[in-house]
Order: structure tokens, then C-alpha cells, then sequence
């Protein structure tokens, strides 16, 4: 059972989703609230797999809610979904920051939001399919003049750099496994070892990393 919560300042959008998830067979609300900081205690009361996140709210934003939830041990395991009004919001590259594991739009259908919510539970990253590339593009523009150095990149072997590179792409195990012609069983273990290595929860924060090292530049995500 995927046990969710849900955060966000608008009380019927809140009704709406619950209602929606709720109705799912695989799916438990556990909790909802209107603020960042009620949605931090919360999440440490009933340790959430995700967490449905608005970021513009009163008493503390989604971000720095996100990121106080991640921070703590209790709730290091949760995934966060960062739900947002507009495709290209300034703060979704802050949330993807923070820890979050992808965001959707609030208009995205009842089908995509149940599918998003089991996609992040399972570990993968989800952003929404209409703006990923403009996402990515802007991300690395932000910041490819002031890369921040990852010494545990030196860690990486030359292939799960090369897989890091392609996780950064938007490729999934898949497409990785044709590229680099694998299987997928050995695409899955170099990037368990990807994750391990470098510390990371998943493939939103692989993307991050990957573009704040330098390591990819806008049009050599996928190389």
C-alpha cells in the first residue's frame, strides 16, 4: 500500500485529490494539511512514501518544506511530487534542489496523477512529459557557468559515468540498455552503483547532480 500525503493551500484542491487517490486500491491517504509546516510535522507522524507537494503556501513554502522532510532520517525514504500551476515555474528547479523527485502540473489528468504517484513510490523520477525538455534546458542553462565540483564523481567507473550521463539525458534502463547494448539487468546495477556511490534517492536527483557538476551541458546530456 502507497501511503500518501497531501499538501496543499487550495481545501478543494486538496478534497479532489484525495478523493481520487483514496479510490485507488493500491493507495492510502494518510494525511492532508494547507502549510509547509504543518505538512513537515505530519510527515514525521505518519512517515508518508509520498508526499504530494504544492510549493507556494503560507507559513513556509514547498521547498523549504521538502527539504526539512528529506533531511530528517524519519522521513529520508519519503518521495516527494511537486505539484505546480505552471509548466516552466522558477521554483520547480529549486525543488528538484531540495530533493524532490519530479513534479506534475495540477491540470495533468486524474490517470496521470494516479501514475505519477506510483511512478515516484517506486523510486523513479517523474516529470511532466510536456515540459521535461524545456525543464532540463533551463536547469543547465541556470547553471552552467558556475558548476559545483562532486569529488565522488572520481568514484565512477568510465561506464557508470557513461550511464550517469544518460540518466541526465532522460533515458530510461531501457533506452540505456540499446545504447550501450546490455542487457537491462546490467544497466539496473550500474546504476544501483550510480546511486550508492553518489549518495543519491533517484533519477531527479542524478539529473541535478549531473548538471550542477558540469559533468552534462545543455545538448550533451545524452552522448
Amino acid at each position: 500500500m502507497i501511503r500518501v500525503l497531501i499538501v496543499d493551500d487550495q481545501t478543494i484542491v486538496r478534497a479532489g485529490f484525495a478523493a481520487l487517490l483514496a479510490a485507488q486500491p493500491d493507495i492510502d491517504v494518510v494525511g492532508q494539511c494547507g502549510d509547509g509546516r504543518e505538512a513537515v510535522r505530519l510527515a514525521e507522524t505518519h512517515r508518508p512514501d509520498v508526499v504530494l507537494m504544492d510549493i507556494r503556501m503560507p507559513k513556509m513554502d514547498g521547498i523549504e518544506a521538502t527539504r526539512r522532510i528529506l533531511a530528517d532520517p524519519a522521513g529520508a525514504s519519503a518521495r516527494v511530487l511537486v505539484l505546480t500551476t505552471f509548466d516552466v515555474d522558477e521554483y520547480v528547479y529549486e525543488a528538484l534542489s531540495a530533493g524532490a523527485s519530479g513534479f506534475l502540473l495540477k491540470d495533468s489528468t486524474a490517470d496521470d496523477l494516479v501514475a505519477a504517484v506510483r511512478v515516484v513510490a517506486r523510486g523513479d523520477a517523474l516529470l511532466a512529459p510536456q515540459v521535461t525538455g524545456r525543464l532540463i534546458r533551463e536547469f543547465a542553462r541556470q547553471r552552467r557557468d558556475r558548476p559545483k565540483p562532486v569529488p565522488a564523481l572520481a568514484t565512477l567507473t568510465a561506464r557508470e559515468t557513461e550511464v550517469l550521463q544518460l540518466i541526465a539525458g532522460g533515458l530510461s534502463n531501457a533506452e540505456i540498455a540499446a545504447r550501450l547494448v546490455v542487457s537491462e539487468h546490467t544497466v539496473k546495477t550500474h546504476v544501483a552503483r550510480v546511486f550508492t556511490k553518489l549518495g543519491l534517492r533517484d533519477r531527479a536527483q542524478a539529473v541535478v547532480l549531473a548538471y550542477e557538476s558540469g559533468l552534462v551541458t545543455p545538448g550533451g546530456a545524452a552522448p
